[in-house]
């Protein structure tokens, strides 16, 4: 990283994939294209999982070639006045598998349920019993983490 001042630590990293609601999976797609898509997401604090359907653009790809990057955004504020963004993002960089392991489909869906509808837990084992049958998950193994902030944000304690 150029700017080693703004980069984030690793336990700070690892709080904003914890609290993110949104991340953007890059795989390589067709003809070698870059190919992004926002997606919810679930981090154990060692993989991130995924949830899709069973066939796709995404599982092609990832089939092709198991090597990905995921970013997610955790501020994105104009500052008009000054002409600049104050950010902070992370992007990990690792290997994608389609998980086949029955438990840790069922445990890694779950997560991400409860992580997303907090307000329902009693719903949720129909709700994946219901669905099981059309689901996949996609689990990141990590390699790379890295993260940053705008240079405005290092004077603020936001954190």
């Amino acid at each position: 990283m150029r700017r080693r001042r703004q980069q984030l630590s690793a336990e700070e990293c690892r709080r904003i994939l914890e609290r993110g609601k949104t991340g953007v999976l890059a795989v390589v797609g067709d003809g070698g294209y870059p190919y992004t898509v926002p997606i919810n997401y679930y981090f154990d604090g060692e993989s991130i999982y995924l949830h899709c359907a069973k066939e796709g653009h995404k599982l092609d790809a990832i089939r092709k070639d198991p090597k990905v990057s995921f970013c997610v955004v955790d501020r994105d504020d104009i500052c008009q006045e000054k002409y600049t963004t104050l950010f902070r993002d992370v992007v990990v960089f690792g290997r994608a598998e389609i998980v086949t392991d029955e438990k840790e489909m069922r445990t890694s869906v779950t997560a991400l349920a409860e992580k997303y509808c907090p307000d329902f837990l009693d719903g949720i084992p129909a709700e994946v019993e219901r669905e099981f049958g059309i689901l996949c998950m996609i689990k990141i193994n990590i390699e790379h983490i890295t993260g940053k902030q705008g240079k405005e944000l290092l004077k603020e304690d936001v954190r």
